[in-house]
Formats: C-alpha cells, structure tokens, sequence
C-alpha cells in the first residue's frame, strides 16, 4: 500500500483497509502452537532481578511498546513479538530489533507506515479490543490484550514476566496509576482469576 493511501485509511479509520496489511489471527496464533512463549512487561522492579536468561529461554519472547531493557541480567535480549500501543521511532525500533509487530491500540492514527509493512505484521480488531474493555470495565493494557490474545493459541505455557500491576510503576514513563486510564486493581484480579482456570498461564514476580 503506497504511504498516501495508508495515511488517508488511517486518517479515515478504515479498518478494513488497515487490515489487508495484516496476517490473519488464526495464522497468527498458529505459529505458537506447543510453544512456551515469555510476556515481558514493563514493571520498574524487573531491573532488581536476575531474570533475563529464563525469558530468553523461551520459544517465543515477547514485549509491549517500547520496551525498555535496561541490561540483559534482568530483562534478556531477545524481542520476536512487539505488542504496540504507541509510536515507535527509528532508533528504538533499531535498538529493540523485532522480528514481528503486533498493533494492539484501538488508536489507529498512532500506527506508522513502516510497522504496518514489516513482515508478519499482525492488527489487533477493534472488537476483541471493545469486548476485553467490556470485561474489565475500563480501558485495558497493552499487556492484558496481549494475555488475552496469546492465550487464544494452543501455546505450551505463557510465562509473565515484569507484571506487578503497576505497584513498582512502569519504566516507559514516570506517571503514577491515577495519571493513566487502566484498572490495574481489575487486571490483577482478572489475570488471577484467568491463572485458575488455565494452568498454563504463569505469573512470575519481578524484582
């Protein structure tokens, strides 16, 4: 798609247009199929921990937005997946290095026109956006529609890395919980009740 046509269906919010650029979810979810794959979040008290080699022991690592890695002692090197929500520069798309992006935001005119084309590239439809709203009953993470996302594969185990709900605050950015539009309350509970009905769901404490 030429970057003129692309601009005008973002602009426009034609989603079926914006579509054609991405590889089905069924495709999608089927190259996980039996694999153990690490959702690495973005919680401050991952850099306290010695956890880097496990997740880069994964079939599948995969990380939200920018991503920060402040060494691979604590977080690991790889990056397969990118689940965005927001712009991604140049020099942090060189330095994350993805070998697929996957759009998450409902939030279309955040989407560039180089991550629309990169190989794999995957857009996350509006509706399951607006039903895991509906669950939560406020505005979800990029890594609960992630959760909820990969948890749809036949995936061997989903190991969460990086995830206090927000109790260490994120290192992407300096807000505190009341600055930003999520229940991090609710997803932790919704994340727990999801860890008793699915065992191959994992959560691992940062730090």
């Amino acid at each position: 798609m030429t970057p003129l046509r692309f601009y005008i269906a973002r602009l426009m919010g034609n989603d079926d247009m914006l579509s054609s650029l991405s590889v089905p979810r069924d495709e999608l979810l089927g190259t996980l199929r039996g694999k153990s794959v690490a959702l690495v979040g973005n919680a401050r008290a991952l850099s306290g921990g010695t956890q880097g080699a496990e997740i880069d022991d994964h079939d599948r690592v995969v990380r939200i937005n920018l991503a920060p890695m402040p060494s691979p002692e604590s977080h690991g090197r790889r990056t397969d997946w990118l689940g965005l929500a927001t712009r991604l520069p140049r020099s942090e798309r060189a330095r994350i290095d993805p070998a697929r992006i996957l759009w998450m935001s409902h939030k279309r005119k955040r989407l560039d026109h180089r991550s629309a084309h990169t190989d794999g590239f995957y857009l996350h439809p509006r509706a399951d956006y607006d039903a895991l709203r509906d669950t939560l009953g406020a505005q979800p993470t990029t890594g609960a529609m992630l959760i909820e996302l990969l948890l749809r594969s036949e995936l061997a185990r989903l190991d969460l890395y990086g995830f206090d709900f927000f109790a260490s605050k994120s290192l992407s950015g300096s807000r505190s919980a009341e600055q930003v539009p999520h229940d991090f309350t609710g997803e932790a509970d919704w994340v727990n009740r999801l860890r008793q009905r699915d065992p191959r769901l994992k959560l691992h404490p940062p730090g």
